[in-house]
C-alpha cells in the first residue's frame, strides 16, 4: 500500500486517457481482432502521456478472451497439460526481479491455490523484449509470469468465482509478507480472460509482448487502454486495462464509495459465497487509483450473480429523476439501485467485459467522449475518438 511522501497523497489519484474496444458480433474467435485492437491502441497514443526519456509511456494494455490454441500450444512446450477451455484459469503476475523473493512469492502463490483446493499446473515465463522500453519504464520492470490452475468440478462462472477468492487470498499472503503493489500484482486470474500490460506507449506493446502477435493469439474481444496519469504517477499494476474494465475519466466522489464500501463490508452475504465472503475482504485496495478501484467494486458485483450491464447501471447510473425520459421500469431499477449502493460520479467513459460480453457507458453528464460504429463485417467497434 502506498504512503503519503510529501505533499503526495494517494486519495488524490485521477486519470483521464485513450479507451476502446472491438469485437466480432458472432463471436468468432480470431487473431484479426487482436491486431484491430493493437491498432486502435496505437491510434490513441496522442491520449496518452510520455516520459521525459520520450520513450516511457504512463502505461498501455489490452484485454481479451483466453487464447486456449495459444496456451495449448505454449503448454505443449513447457510440459504442462491443460484441460478443455472453460475448465482452467490463468493468473498473470507481476513479480520481483529478484530470483529469491519471487521463488519465496512463487511458494506462497502455490501454497494459497493448494489450500484453496486448487491443483497447480504449471508456470509459464512470459517472453518480453525489454529493449523496445524506455530508461525509467525498465528501471522497474517487473518480472513477468503466468501461472495455471485448476479446481476439480468446477468451470463456468463458479470456477470464475473460485479464481476470484484465490486471488483475493494470494494478495493477503504477499501484503502479510511486506510486499506492496509495486512488487507483486496480479493483473488477471481468470478462465475466461487475461490482461497484457505495462508501462509502456503504444507503439512498443506488441514489441515488447512478443505473444500477441502469434496467429494462434486469439479472441473474439479485445479490451484497450492508453492512460494518460494527470494526478498520480507511472506504474506497472496502475496501466490498464485492469481485470474487468478501462476507464477514461475521475471518479470525484471516491473516498465516499470507498468509505461506504468499508462501512457495508461488515453486512456481505451472498448464498454463492457462504462463509467464504471473509476471504473478499477488503473488497477495496485504497492504495489503488482511482480506476482501478471502481475495478475492485465491479467485479464484487459481476461475480456476485449480476451481469455485467446490470453491475455497471448500479455503479453508474444515468440521470433519472421525474423530468427525465425514461421508461417507469427503468427508473423504478435505478431508485431501487440508490438504496443498495452510492454512485460512483465523475466524468467517466467506461468499456467493461467479462469476456463474454463487452460494452461500453458514459457517465450521466456525458463527460468523456466515446463513439462506436457497426461494421458491415459483423464488428463492434468503440473508441475515445472516430
Amino acid at each position: 500500500m502506498y504512503k503519503k511522501q510529501g505533499l503526495y497523497d494517494p486519495v488524490h489519484e485521477h486519470d483521464a486517457c485513450g479507451v476502446g474496444f472491438v469485437a466480432n458480433v458472432n463471436g468468432a474467435r480470431t487473431h484479426e481482432i487482436v491486431q484491430d485492437g493493437i491498432t486502435i491502441l496505437k491510434n490513441l497514443v496522442h491520449r496518452g502521456a510520455v516520459g521525459g526519456d520520450q520513450k516511457t509511456g504512463d502505461g498501455a494494455g489490452i484485454l481479451i478472451q483466453l487464447p486456449h490454441l495459444f496456451f495449448q500450444k505454449e503448454a505443449i512446450r513447457s510440459k504442462i497439460s491443460l484441460p478443455v477451455p472453460g475448465s482452467y484459469g490463468v493468473g498473470m503476475l507481476f513479480m520481483p526481479q529478484d530470483k529469491v523473493a519471487r521463488e519465496d512469492l512463487s511458494k506462497e502463490v502455490e501454497k494459497a491455490i493448494a489450500e484453496e483446493g486448487g491443483k497447480m499446473l504449471g508456470w509459464r515465463d512470459v517472453p518480453i523484449c525489454p529493449e523496445c522500453l524506455g530508461e525509467m519504464a525498465r528501471e522497474i520492470l517487473p518480472f513477468i509470469r503466468q501461472v495455471f490452475v485448476t479446481f476439480d468440478g468446477l468451470e463456468g462462472d463458479d470456477l470464475e468465482r473460485k479464481l476470484y477468492i484465490t486471488r483475493k487470498v494470494i494478495e493477503h499472503r504477499s501484503e502479510n509478507k511486506g510486499f506492496s503493489i509495486e512488487d507483486f500484482y496480479i493483473c488477471s486470474f481468470s478462465s475466461k480472460t487475461i490482461v497484457y500490460k505495462g508501462m509502456f506507449v503504444a507503439p512498443q506493446f506488441e514489441e515488447f509482448y512478443p505473444d500477441v502477435k502469434d496467429t494462434d493469439f486469439r479472441s473474439a474481444i479485445a479490451l484497450v487502454h492508453q492512460r494518460y496519469s494527470t494526478n498520480t504517477f507511472p506504474s506497472w499494476p496502475l496501466a490498464q486495462p485492469f481485470r474487468y474494465l478501462a476507464h477514461n475519466g475521475e471518479i470525484n466522489t471516491l473516498r465516499g464509495n470507498v468509505n461506504k464500501m468499508k462501512a457495508r463490508e461488515a453486512t456481505l452475504h451472498s448464498k454463492l459465497y457462504g462463509d467464504e465472503t471473509k476471504k473478499l475482504l477488503p473488497i477495496i485496495n485504497p492504495g489503488l487509483s482511482d480506476s482501478a478501484i471502481f475495478d475492485n467494486g465491479f467485479e464484487l458485483l459481476a461475480n456476485s450473480g449480476r451481469s455485467i450491464e446490470h453491475s455497471v447501471m448500479m455503479m453508474v447510473p444515468e440521470a433519472f429523476g421525474a423530468k427525465y425520459h425514461i421508461s417507469q421500469d427503468k427508473r423504478a431499477f435505478y431508485e431501487f439501485h440508490a438504496a443498495v449502493m452510492e454512485p460512483w460520479d465523475g466524468p467517466a467513459a467506461l468499456a467493461f467485459t467479462d469476456g463474454v460480453k463487452v460494452g461500453a457507458t458514459l457517465d450521466r453528464n456525458g463527460l468523456r467522449p466515446a463513439r462506436y460504429v457497426v461494421t458491415k463485417s459483423g464488428k463492434v467497434v468503440m473508441a475515445s475518438e472516430v
